[in-house]
């Protein structure tokens, strides 16, 4: 009986949130960003649900990489990456031990930005066509310089991202761990209901804040969408990608803004998302106001370059670093 509770908790909450997940990107851009910039925007499920839908029925091509098969897996491998978190957020599946650890989500999540490196760094063509001459940003006239592609632009972009800009969102997550004393997610969970919510202390609307400006970084919002810098990288890594591929894309984001809502709710809230539970409505409340409140500020914000955004995130993170430290005390 406890198994087929188990599964029914483990599979109908992955449901649920991968339905949810498919109105976010919809609910962000119809009814806050076109609200604020005073025009209609698209339907509410165009970006998340359409989108995708259409790009699963359009032919697809093979792009010019030198790992192909690799280049085209990486969305998907991306998808399942973010799927693999929410899962280990999910109560039933805490037996896992270390997995279903702070340390192990922080994995996960390094993985899964990973992915934009290779995306840029396997690409050798510009929109899959192979064009008449090399395509290089430098390094062709003079043999001596270094060569680089255009597409490794976004690959050193990711690398940027990765090596400094997703710092604040890890550190916040180090808050909640440093309060409670411990790195699982169960015994975080039995503390905050226990001594009441991390978000209701000093350190926990730190860690909010600065969890949140992590959340629009590690989803490339404005304005932290340095992987997507429309003068030089259109699109970012995500150029080459068509048909099957760009739908895991569109699917991926959408998902990925719903775990990162759930993991504040785990972290914050000491809500655990199980949707046997009734507190999976808080969890579901977190999910849709996140994205909302993300698409009030990149509505209001232009792109940052690496002069806003180098001295922005290390600000953020030393915020964090003091959150951290107030949670000791």
């Amino acid at each position: 009986m406890d198994l087929i509770y188990s599964l029914i908790a483990v599979i109908g909450t992955l449901v649920v949130a991968f339905i949810v997940s498919l109105f976010l990107p919809g609910i962000e851009r119809k009814f806050i960003h076109a609200r604020i910039q005073q025009r209609v925007g698209p339907p509410l499920t165009s970006p998340g649900i359409m989108a995708p839908l259409k790009f699963f029925f359009k032919k697809t091509i093979t792009p010019e990489s030198s790992m192909p098969r690799l280049y085209n897996a990486l969305p998907l491998i991306s998808l399942i990456v973010v799927v693999v978190i929410l899962l280990f957020l999910i109560p039933d599946m805490y037996f896992a031990g270390a997995l279903a650890s702070v340390i192990a989500l922080v994995g996960f999540l390094k993985v899964e930005e990973i992915m934009y490196m290779f995306m840029g760094s396997l690409s050798r063509s510009v929109l899959s066509v192979r064009m008449p001459f090399p395509d290089k940003a430098k390094g062709a006239a003079h043999p001596e310089v270094h060569q680089s592609f255009f597409e490794d632009l976004s690959s050193l972009r990711a690398f940027r991202l990765i090596a400094f800009g997703s710092f604040p969102v890890y550190i916040a997550m180090f808050v909640a761990v440093a309060m409670t004393g411990s790195i699982y997610l169960q015994d975080i969970i039995a503390y905050q209901q226990v001594h009441g919510p991390v978000l209701f202390s000093v350190a926990g609307v730190l860690g909010a804040i600065v969890f949140f400006i992590g959340y629009m970084i590690l989803l490339n919002e404005y304005p932290f969408a340095i992987l997507k810098g429309k003068p030089d990288v259109v699109e970012g890594p995500y150029l080459e990608y068509a048909a099957k591929y760009r739908a895991y894309v569109y699917i991926t984001r959408g998902f990925l803004m719903f775990t990162l809502a759930t993991l504040f709710s785990v972290l914050f809230l000491g809500i655990a998302p199980n949707i046997l539970n009734p507190t999976f409505i808080i969890t579901l409340i977190v999910a849709l106001l996140f994205p909302m409140l993300m698409a009030v500020f990149s509505a209001f914000s232009p792109i940052f370059t690496y002069k806003q955004f180098y001295p922005t995130v290390a600000g953020v993170s030393i915020i964090g670093v003091v959150a951290i430290i107030a949670a000791l005390l």
